[in-house]
């Protein structure tokens, strides 16, 4: 295979991903940008026809129909070429980043000046330090401190065996399922200020042992948790929870 081959393969594996961005979690976001990046790195000749890549975007709509966005007039018709590969880039991340979520963006945005218009938050904070606050910040999750302040109801205490397999499942999650976990119970895979003691989980017994997966208020930070009889029971039916849950939060 000669390098014009290789660049070829490597790019249609990425290729898809740039052109559809229906997705920006994990890892097309990760695709989407080595894509992006190995068409600027490429030098050669040949650019137009290594890549076959027009000024244009498709995504699905709300209702799974494919729609096309132009990047520029008639953005079908036009290939990217090697003297403006870095004009696609620019266009193609300020829609990604800011075009596709304006309309939304326009509305949280009018619904936060609604909330804060007469609050000193503007002075109080840096931006930065208002998005800590809001969302909480990434790193690595230590169960452990959310352990020693979580609280139990509908019969469950921290002694129950039920609550001792959950605990042990939990600690023996991967960093990535953690971030799911989270996001299950809390609608946000983020630790809050504070640390993750500052969250006041609160465990609550769903019946007895069943079929049924575990459910959560998110809005509450409650985990609603059938009385499975088995700790390998309960580690497959939370995994299927948090591995297919659907829902909102604060991203």
């Amino acid at each position: 295979m000669n390098s014009r081959e290789a660049v070829r393969s490597q790019w249609a594996a990425g290729h898809d991903s740039l052109l559809n961005v229906q997705s920006m979690a994990g890892h097309s976001v990760q695709i989407i940008y080595r894509s992006l990046r190995q068409m600027l790195v490429y030098e050669g000749d040949d650019f137009t026809d290594t890549f076959m890549v027009p000024f244009q975007i498709a995504y699905n709509d709300v209702c799974g129909n494919t729609v096309t966005h132009d990047l520029i007039l008639d953005g079908s018709r036009h290939l990217v070429a090697q003297e403006n590969k870095a004009l696609f880039a620019d266009l193609y991340a300020d829609y990604l980043l800011n075009q596709s979520i304006d309309r939304q963006f326009r509305a949280f945005k009018r619904g936060f000046q609604l909330v804060t218009e007469e609050s000193p938050l503007r002075w109080l904070f840096r931006p930065d330090e208002v998005e800590l606050l809001v969302c909480g910040r990434q790193g690595e999750l230590h169960f452990s401190e959310m352990e020693e302040t979580t609280r139990y109801d509908g019969g469950f205490s921290s002694e129950s065996e039920t609550v001792k397999h959950l605990w042990s499942v939990l600690h023996s999650l991967s960093q990535d399922e953690k971030r799911l976990f989270l996001q299950f119970t809390t609608g946000s895979d983020r630790i809050p200020v504070g640390g993750l003691s500052k969250l006041k989980l609160v465990i609550a017994r769903n019946g007895p042992d069943s079929e049924r997966l575990p459910t959560a208020h998110t809005c509450f930070n409650v985990l609603l948790l059938p009385d499975y009889l088995s700790c390998e029971k309960l580690r497959e039916k939370l995994l299927k929870a948090i591995q297919n849950a659907k829902g909102f939060g604060m991203m």
